[in-house]
């Protein structure tokens, strides 16, 4: 009956397994005789253990399958913040280099209009705020990932140091009975939690006790737990190790595995940044200094660039000092070379589409894993639950078998009563 309460009442509890009893024939007799059993007594039943309905298989398989769709689905969730960051938008590079390029051949219908001069050098301006703004939202993917790869350590090392407390429980507890049932119960948990933020290897002892390793370190042995560290580089790459300083490898798998793989992302998409970055300031000014001023200087810088896309900077230009003229005198003779010298293959504006295509190919094949991840995890539970999940009309038909057998002793009891009350009225 207590155990049938305790699975009715935790029927929705997370990583609760199903209680059963095994009970046998009591080998108790009142017989007073050294050398002698009354087998005609019966001694009644004792409970030998309570049982957990758990298959280590299924476990094992829900840990792999938990761990693989916690990694897909950090991915997924920093990989759309990383797309966004690189706006493809009105506001974003792309757009407004086609912006800039529009004002350019415009200017080039009419090289003396002062308004569309200033037109351009603001398109020129925008081109650069665009490039900080894509940089700042870049930085602030990779802090994020960081803040959230922080807490998910401080996860592990929570949980490594409860399988620690839970191992030593273990050693002293009584196996068979509910309270080691539960504190299998915690283990299971505690290693589902682990498992879902790193891949550890596992292993088992007696009484039920747990060994987690991970990438050749032993971070729980018997009552003794590790700790971890997390720390960010400057380009935003993360590095994991033990509290000693002793380095490990990147995590593979798990919320930990996803978010180094996004970090690493992040940290290549700004990578490239900069580069388009350094490359656009260099054309821009290229081309300006090859053109001539309509004083008959030389084109001036227009640009600054200060080793990364976050410091693009227009410089003070007046529309007049544009060196729109080539050194031949023509009037539009420098903005006639534009297609050549800026728009040619290889150029910015190529290079941001196969940036913002590359994240675009990476985060739709992260959905796809995402999508098979999450099947797989829910045909795993759905496997486990099966064997250790409680079904509350199975527990039902428990209790009605238990009410029958009461009521069968009752009756048992009755007929006794009945029995022995007819006797004495005969005598």
């Amino acid at each position: 009956m207590a155990a049938i309460a305790e699975n009715i009442t935790n029927a929705s509890s997370e990583g609760y397994t199903r209680r059963s009893v095994t009970t046998t024939e009591s080998g108790s007799s009142t017989a007073t005789m050294t050398y002698y059993t009354a087998r005609a007594n019966f001694g009644g039943t004792q409970v030998v253990s309570v049982n957990r309905g758990a298959d280590p298989y299924l476990d094992a398989s829900v840990r792999m399958t938990s761990m693989n769709l916690a990694s897909a689905d950090a991915r997924l969730r920093w990989q759309g913040d990383t797309e966004v960051a690189l706006n493809d938008g009105g506001t974003g590079v792309g757009q407004l280099l086609i912006g800039m390029f529009q004002n350019m051949d415009k200017l080039a219908a009419a090289p003396s209009d002062t308004s569309l001069r200033v037109t351009t050098l603001d398109s020129i301006g925008r081109v650069a705020d665009a490039f900080r703004q894509t940089a700042t939202d870049l930085d602030a993917v990779s802090k994020g990932i960081a803040t959230e790869g922080q807490s998910a350590i401080s996860t592990v090392n929570a949980s490594l140091s409860a399988l620690a407390e839970i191992n030593n429980s273990l050693l002293r507890a009584q196996p068979g009975t509910s309270a080691h049932a539960q504190l299998l119960d915690g283990r299971d948990a505690t290693l589902l939690t682990l498992n879902a933020n790193l891949n550890i290897d596992i292993s088992f002892g007696a009484l039920g006790v747990a060994t987690v390793g991970f990438a050749g370190q032993t971070l729980v042995t018997g009552d003794s737990a590790a700790s971890l560290s997390l720390a960010a580089d400057g380009d935003g790459r993360l590095s994991l190790s033990l509290s000693d300083g002793t380095a490990l490898s990147a995590p593979a798998s798990g919320a930990l595995g996803g978010l180094f793989s996004a970090a690493d992302t992040a940290a290549d998409r700004t990578a490239n940044l900069d580069t388009l970055a350094e490359q656009f300031v260099t054309n821009i000014n290229d081309w300006h200094g090859q053109g001539v001023t309509d004083g008959g200087a030389a084109g001036a810088p227009v640009l600054t660039y200060g080793g990364s896309a976050a410091s693009v900077t227009l410089l003070a230009l007046d529309p007049e000092d544009l060196a729109l003229r080539s050194t031949d005198g023509t009037l539009n003779g420098n903005l006639l070379t534009v297609s050549s010298t800026l728009r040619s293959n290889g150029g910015v504006e190529q290079g941001w589409t196969a940036l913002v295509a590359s994240q675009a190919n990476l985060l739709g094949a992260t959905k796809a894993e995402y999508t098979t991840a999450q099947g797989r995890n829910d045909q795993a539970v759905a496997a486990r639950e099966a064997v250790s999940g409680v079904d509350l009309d199975m527990e039902a038909a428990e209790l009605l078998r238990i009410q029958q057998a009461y009521s069968g002793s009752a009756k048992i009891l009755q007929i006794a009563k009945e029995t022995i009350d007819a006797i004495l009225q005969i005598i």
